[in-house]
């Protein structure tokens, strides 16, 4: 979630260091890269199909030129090699540039002396920025013309109908304990709801008085913790009917419970995926704020980031009364970008498995995007590796309804580079507002028309 609006917690585990998903906290870069200045050729960070593509390096102000050069490699999609070069600074500037005929991301790495080898993944990636790693820098080439690596399913929608329907028929059965909170005008509640194989559990508040409002559901970022009472009682004395639910069938107060490797439970079989029951937790989180009395029968906005962004939108897909998408740096797209010249991220499921491949295709967000009603507004990073640009870009491409993206040209993941992700902190901030006091939600859709 936002940093700012939803504070994040930082815990780590074995595989927690091994996901990166708001795990990691960034050194200061080496003092070589602090003595460079990357201007991109447009600010925005986007360029046409043919275009070149590129940055100005320059000396910061004060800085000596540097004694070694700079070697620096330009991947297309974080994978394939595009381009590698020398930046000679002895001038005091230097152009890295490339051009490229397809969509795509791009992604660069520079680093003092030498060029970059093998592409980067996880822990190893952007976040590294120990004495002599690289710079990293980020383009988009014509994203909106970026299609899904593979095909959706066949039976995709058949499979995820069928178990909807076999959800719809368990009751929800809510049992809510009064907890207690120290914001004035707040009524803080744990929340525990049957589902179909488990439970929703999360915590629930709402204004103290009398009255109906708008609902606001949060899904969670990846790890196993504590949820944070603040982050719904804060929202209820705004006046939301706030849910924050838990991407595990613990208690929102436990910590433990469930395996630190859960996203490779059942990872070679639909029916037994841990996403599976997740999913369905996440549709059956959204029916109980639409049967509660005090919801003002109209609004029910979603909201998330990484892992809490996916289980968003993959909530949008499956219930169509949900009305906005606020999602920052949404993980789970492009599942098998892998196996197609695209870096995959999170859940970073083993592309050397056919079987996981097939599995991921159901849980993959790119296919339950074009079930997709709601308006979007969607945040990514350009130099993110856990929540890979190209693939929620290829997301947001299949949704048919309008939909806003807010690119954060210098932004790795929201736990990396916490300073760059302004952008959508003050945007997501805004909407919330609008849509709050009444406002309905009109996206821009300036970064999502193929005229661009």
């Amino acid at each position: 979630m936002n940093c700012h609006a939803f504070p994040i917690r930082l815990r780590l585990s074995a595989a927690g260091l091994a996901l990166v998903c708001a795990f990691a906290v960034a050194a200061p870069p080496p003092a070589q890269a602090q003595q460079l200045s990357f201007t991109p050729f447009h600010k925005s960070g986007i360029y046409g199909l043919g275009e070149r593509a590129g940055w100005t390096v320059t000396l910061a102000p004060g800085a000596a030129v540097p004694a070694s050069k700079y070697g620096y490699v330009i991947r297309k999609n974080n994978l394939d090699v595009l381009q590698t070069g020398t930046v000679d600074l002895s001038s005091g500037s230097a152009i890295i540039e490339t051009t490229l005929d397809q969509p795509a991301m791009l992604y660069v790495e520079v680093s003092p002396s030498a060029s970059p080898a093998a592409p980067p993944q996880g822990a190893s990636a952007a976040g590294d920025q120990t004495p002599g790693a690289a710079i990293h820098l980020g383009a988009a080439i014509a994203p909106w013309g970026l299609r899904p690596s593979v095909p959706r399913p066949a039976d995709f929608d058949s499979f995820w109908d069928a178990k909807l329907k076999a959800l719809s028929r368990i009751p929800i059965n809510p049992v809510l304990t009064p907890t207690p909170t120290s914001q004035a005008g707040v009524e803080l509640y744990a929340v525990r709801l049957d589902s179909l194989g488990s439970h929703v559990q999360g915590y629930l508040a709402k204004p103290s008085r009398e009255g109906k409002f708008p609902a606001l559901v949060v899904f969670q970022y990846a790890g196993v913790y504590a949820l944070r009472p603040e982050t719904v009682t804060d929202r209820a004395a705004e006046g939301w009917l706030a849910f924050d639910v838990d991407s595990h069938d613990i208690p929102p107060s436990a910590a433990t419970g469930v395996s630190t490797s859960y996203q490779s439970i059942g990872n070679t079989d639909r029916e037994e995926s841990y996403f599976l029951n997740m999913y369905l937790r996440d549709a059956r989180a959204i029916d109980y704020v639409a049967s509660r009395p005090d919801w003002d029968g109209k609004t029910i906005v979603v909201t998330g980031t990484s892992m809490g962004g996916q289980q968003s939108l993959v909530a949008a897909g499956l219930r169509p009364n949900i009305t906005a998408v606020i999602v920052n740096e949404p993980a789970g797209a492009d599942s098998n970008g892998d196996l197609h010249g695209r870096r995959a991220g999170y859940p970073f499921w083993p592309s050397d498995s056919p079987k996981v491949m097939e599995t991921a295709l159901y849980f993959d967000t790119v296919n339950f995007a074009s079930r997709i009603k709601a308006p979007v507004l969607a945040a990514l990073g350009f130099i993110d590796t856990i929540a890979p640009p190209v693939g929620i870009w290829t997301a947001l491409n299949q949704i048919p309804g309008p939909k806003e993206i807010v690119p954060m040209v210098e932004s790795d993941h929201n736990n990396i580079t916490p300073e760059k992700q302004g952008a959508y902190n003050s945007r997501s901030k805004e909407v919330l507002g609008l849509i709050l006091n009444g406002g309905q939600f009109k996206p821009n859709q300036d970064l999502t028309r193929t005229n661009n």
